[in-house]
């Protein structure tokens, strides 16, 4: 049974990956807004996969934010990781009366069936049908992810897909996550997106300058039905998009 919960009483708000890049910046974000967070990962000794500790870690949580993440190119993987947890997440949740249940999403992942995508498929699935009231947050991909290409390319190379896509900051996507979990909720998905378009292999490049690193930049094309649905814009926000403040640009001159 949860606390009674006195109106001067700050907000409890459990952030499940609260120790990744954006599950970080929610953390941070969640103490600026006078709340207190409730990190939900294997060091704080909570399992998404197994639902392990998430009973202990939801108590008197009022809201959660679920920014977990598994790195995967392989669809069964990303849809197991993505089942298990959101599913663990909602029943939890349901159980301890937390009121909103608020998940990072990407923009895209309805239109383009890249094998990762297919499992936030999964979970945007398994939120909508669950009792929790939601919000889903499609952000595009951030700012970051052109200096992830390199770190995870082989030495000496940047490998960058040729697709269009309109970054955001992490920092915006943070913020957007805290303020949705301190409102209603929407029950329906929301897009957040950067001010301008880019190409990733491009920022990739602008983030090797930045960084006075010389690699060799191999542009990958992305072929049959996925380059297909990248060219046409599946990785770009909709017309009723809200778009972030920080371009690319203005985030490498400040990274």
């Amino acid at each position: 049974m949860n606390p009674e919960k006195s109106p001067e009483t700050a907000p409890v708000i459990a952030v499940a990956g609260g120790t990744g890049l954006v599950g970080r910046m929610v953390v941070d974000e969640v103490r600026r807004a006078g709340a207190t967070p409730v990190v939900i990962s294997r060091s704080a000794g909570v399992d998404l996969t197994t639902g392990a500790g998430l009973a202990a870690a939801l108590a008197g949580a009022d809201a959660v934010i679920d920014a977990s993440n598994v790195t995967t190119m392989s669809a069964k993987r990303s849809i197991a990781f993505f089942d298990a947890a959101t599913s663990h997440l909602l029943e939890a949740g349901a159980r301890a009366g937390v009121r909103h249940h608020v998940a990072l999403s990407i923009i895209g992942n309805d239109q383009v069936d890249m094998p990762y995508y297919l499992g936030k498929r999964r979970q945007e699935d398994l939120v909508r049908a669950g009792s929790v009231p939601w919000t889903i947050l499609r952000a595009a991909q951030f700012h970051e992810f052109a200096g992830q290409m390199i770190d995870q390319s082989p030495p000496l190379l940047a490998l960058a897909p040729r697709m269009p896509t309109q970054p955001v900051a992490a920092a915006e996507v943070a913020a957007s996550l805290v303020a949705h979990a301190l409102g209603t909720p929407y029950d329906a998905v929301q897009e957040l997106a950067g001010p301008q378009p880019e190409r990733m292999d491009l920022m990739v490049r602008s983030e090797l300058r930045r960084r006075g690193t010389r690699r060799l930049v191999v542009p990958l094309p992305l072929v049959g039905a996925v380059g297909r649905q990248v060219a046409g814009g599946g990785l770009l926000p909709g017309t009723g998009a809200t778009l972030g403040v920080q371009t690319f640009d203005e985030w490498l001159a400040g990274a």
